[in-house]
């Protein structure tokens, strides 16, 4: 279960970045075939390796597993600015958001 959601997470995380698998293995000084073979669960990375893949992702460990957050690295730009606003400017996006939520539902 967690293999398949490794492998998967992986992908979709790399693939929002918009790079190959094989530039991020030669990224965190690996193979170039290592991204890759942890994407088709044939290899795992060992800690160290997770945390490369992570900080490479611009990600913690914690986003990594967090399957409710599709998209960690820019969740956490759009906090970051976020925090440089005043309240009512953080109230008129939070209004935005509300309305952009119950359109989907």
């Amino acid at each position: 279960m967690y293999e398949d959601f490794f492998a998967k997470r992986l992908t979709e995380l790399r693939q929002q970045k918009k790079i190959s698998a094989r530039e991020m293995s030669l990224a965190i000084g690996q193979n170039e075939s290592y991204i890759n073979r942890i994407e088709n669960k044939l290899n795992y990375p060992s800690m160290q390796g997770f945390f490369y893949i992570c900080e490479y992702l611009n990600i913690t460990p914690q986003q990594f597993f967090d399957k409710q957050n599709p998209s960690p690295e820019k969740i956490t730009k759009a906090l970051n600015l976020l925090k440089n606003l005043p309240p009512e400017q953080i109230d008129i996006i939070i209004a935005l958001l509300d309305t952009m939520q119950s359109k989907k539902d």
